[in-house]
């Protein structure tokens, strides 16, 4: 599948609010080769693997134990709930130096610059102070919604000139005290990827790999099927598939606004903050899911088009060849927008 030029990964990566999307769904009739099956927990939810091909010099309790201690490392780097992550080591710095951190963390970072940029700033990862007012960070919802004088002193903090980032010698560095990074609209993605590093690394081409919604498929099953995934109805308080598409060697990422919310005063909050306002997105899209070669630039991508809103949304990914799927709020139902891209990808 073509990749997006302008967001190509960065060369030392093995490859996209709770953000949410996709159900796993094994398609067809029953196989006589069932597939080796993994769980855990990574990232505050769940992740699974199934996979075909398993080597032999590979017990599953090996490759699972590969498969989490990588994701505990991603955890290590990445997470605003550790204190001790590198992620919060640098958020808790007032320093305004260089602060030397891993190169993974720089280059997803150098990534999530590159697709901020691309969608004119939709996408953020310096949005986490308005994460952290709005109640969707570490902490707990507020009893009071923000002030519009606590919106205005955040707005001063969020925007990626704030944030520099370089890969030789890896480090971040932040314009002033306060500037916040927050990767929960990318990392899933990466976990991903990671989690397909793994598989890739132990000989595995036949796998599908999710965290929390958020896949990556590899190569088919037994009987030359591609692997089939649902997306999920965007219902807040159901679990109902809403289409399911076909996956070939490629990673789809869905973000949506009906799973991370809260209600204050009979009005719903959703995580999916808009970093130019500073407050969660009100429009009536409900859901997007991404289709691209890897997990984290879908990630991303699906959070930037989710924040820009069924009109400027659909017209930026249609423009530039993205794969993506809307599923728009009308009245008491839905209705579904896909680009040309999506439709072509995930034709039978």
């Amino acid at each position: 599948m073509p990749s997006i030029a302008v967001l190509a990964p960065p060369r030392w990566r093995l490859l996209p609010i709770l953000l949410l999307g996709a159900l796993l769904a094994l398609a067809g009739c029953a196989q006589d080769d069932a597939p080796v099956e993994l769980q855990g927990r990574t990232m505050g939810t769940h992740y699974s693997v199934k996979l075909y091909g398993l080597p032999d010099t590979l017990s599953v309790e090996q490759l699972q134990a590969q498969i989490d201690a990588r994701l505990e490392q991603v955890n290590d780097l990445m997470s605003t709930y550790r204190p001790d992550s590198e992620l919060s080591r640098f958020n808790a710095s007032d320093s305004g130096d260089w602060f030397p951190v891993s190169l993974e963390l720089a280059a997803l970072v150098a990534l999530a610059e590159r697709i901020s940029i691309f969608s004119i700033g939709a996408f953020d990862v310096t949005v986490g102070p308005a994460v952290n007012l709005w109640g969707f960070g570490p902490g707990q919802p507020p009893e009071q919604l923000p002030s519009d004088a606590q919106l205005a002193e955040v707005r001063e903090r969020i925007g990626f000139p704030r944030l520099e980032y370089r890969l030789d010698p890896p480090a971040l560095r932040k314009e002033k005290p306060g500037v916040y990074v927050d990767l929960s609209g990318i990392a899933k993605g990466h976990g991903v990827d990671q989690v397909a590093a793994v598989l890739e690394a132990a000989g595995v081409t036949d796998y599908l790999a999710e965290v929390g919604g958020e896949l990556r498929a590899s190569g088919t099953k037994p009987d030359a099927t591609p692997w089939r995934i649902a997306i999920e109805r965007p219902e807040p308080g159901v679990r109902e598939v809403h289409r399911i598409v076909t996956l070939h060697d490629a990673a789809m990422a869905t973000s949506g606004d009906y799973r991370n919310f809260y209600e204050h005063d009979g009005k719903l909050y959703s995580h999916t903050i808009n970093p130019i306002t500073a407050r969660p997105v009100t429009h009536t899209l409900a859901s997007v899911s991404v289709i691209a070669a890897d997990c984290a630039q879908a990630d991303a991508l699906a959070t930037a088009l989710l924040v820009l809103g069924p009109e400027a949304g659909l017209a930026l990914a249609e423009a530039h060849d993205i794969a993506a799927f809307f599923v728009v709020r009308e009245g008491d139902g839905y209705s579904d927008r896909a680009t040309s891209r999506f439709a072509a990808l995930t034709a039978e």
